[in-house]
């Protein structure tokens, strides 16, 4: 009779193996990871530019702020004004389609009063007459309250920059991308450590020369296996269906992938930490939605977290998904690289070792 070498390393593939085939033999991943996401991308893909209508418009640093022009254009609830980004931020956001207009407003000495000068995107469609409708408003206002027959207060000059049109999928599958990653590392993990805890199934795997490492390890690969092909089933869906731009082709799906790997793995850590503190299974999703349910809502999933009150914009932007997401946008539509993107990827390290260290503290074995 011989004796073979035991192989962690086969125990663990063993291990992957078969939690994969509990995986996709599961309902609730299967909903989570792809019909979930996939329901909302098939509405916002085919309502196309629907949603909330919102104008970025990006201000000159020479722009005067204190004519009635500007005051009232900060009155109007769908524009958008941004002032933190440089000349040349703004440039380069006007041509990638991701602002839709660039305005200085300077005052003269004689009329008309005030020149509006503005940068359109061409890909900004309907939003650049909702601007020129504003403007005209505001002109129409302040004419209203001058005495005699004025002239008119203010002129616009328009130059239409070509840029990328930046269609509601671009914006939205990357969120939706997001979700699943989060949901599939949160729920997919806490369930399965806790029942396994529960059903005395690692109590077992101790009485074998399994170690410790091969059951989270496998369980792991199982996970980020399944994550990954389901979030490559989204993208190609998204790509061919609704045209989600990709702009660097194969080489922007892997880069997508490799964050959906990174994001995949940090969210695993708050399935530990989930699968560690709930006592029972019922306990599970009242524990696992406040953290995945303030992410799937102030994250910028479907809106953008620039739409929310100024209270309210620091939270959204403490949260590891609102990094994940950001990323996912920057690469997919902009083209940016993995390098690009660096300040997302910390971000979401820094969130895995701290919540890593919270679920080694109360991960419990038996």
């Amino acid at each position: 009779m011989t004796n073979k070498h035991y192989s962690n390393i086969r125990a663990t593939l063993a291990i992957a193996q078969a939690s994969f085939r509990s995986i996709i033999r599961s309902p609730s991943s299967v909903v989570f990871t792809l019909l979930f996401p996939l329901i909302f991308i098939l509405v916002f893909g085919f309502i196309s530019g629907g949603g909330v209508i919102s104008v970025d418009v990006g201000l000159a640093k020479t722009n005067d702020t204190i004519n009635p022009v500007y005051q009232g254009l900060k009155r109007v609830g769908v524009i958008h004004l941004i002032h933190t980004q440089t000349e040349q931020e703004m440039k380069t956001n006007l041509q990638k389609g991701t602002i839709d207009a660039i305005m200085d407003i300077q005052k003269n000495t004689a009329p008309p009063y005030y020149t509006v000068n503005i940068q359109y995107s061409k890909a900004s469609g309907d939003k650049e007459n909702i601007l020129k409708s504003a403007l005209n408003n505001i002109f129409f206002q302040i004419n209203t309250h001058l005495p005699g027959a004025p002239p008119p207060v203010a002129v616009i000059k328009e130059v239409a920059v070509q840029s990328r049109e930046y269609k509601t999928i671009d914006f939205i599958l990357p969120g939706q991308l997001g979700f699943a990653l989060l949901s599939t590392g949160v729920f997919g993990t806490a369930f399965v450590f806790l029942s396994l805890r529960l059903t005395l199934v690692i109590k077992r795997f101790f009485a074998t020369p399994v170690k410790r490492y091969s059951i989270v390890v496998g369980e792991a690969m199982a996970r980020i296996t399944f994550a990954l092909i389901g979030a490559l089933f989204i993208i190609s869906i998204g790509h061919l269906a609704f045209g989600f731009t990709l702009v660097h082709g194969f080489v922007t799906v892997v880069n997508m992938l490799i964050l959906s790997f990174i994001g995949v793995l940090v969210f695993m850590g708050f399935g530990f930490t989930v699968s560690g503190i709930a006592k029972n299974e019922t306990s599970v999703p009242p524990i696992a939605n406040l953290i995945t349910l303030p992410q799937f809502l102030l994250s910028g999933t479907f809106f953008s977290i620039n739409v929310f009150p100024a209270w309210l914009q620091p939270i959204s932007r403490a949260l590891p998904l609102t990094y994940l997401n950001d990323a996912m946008r920057k690469v997919a539509f902009e083209g940016a690289s993995l390098m690009d993107v660096s300040h997302q990827i910390l971000v979401l390290c820094l969130w895995g070792v701290g919540i890593y260290f919270v679920a080694v503290k109360t991960f419990k074995w038996e």
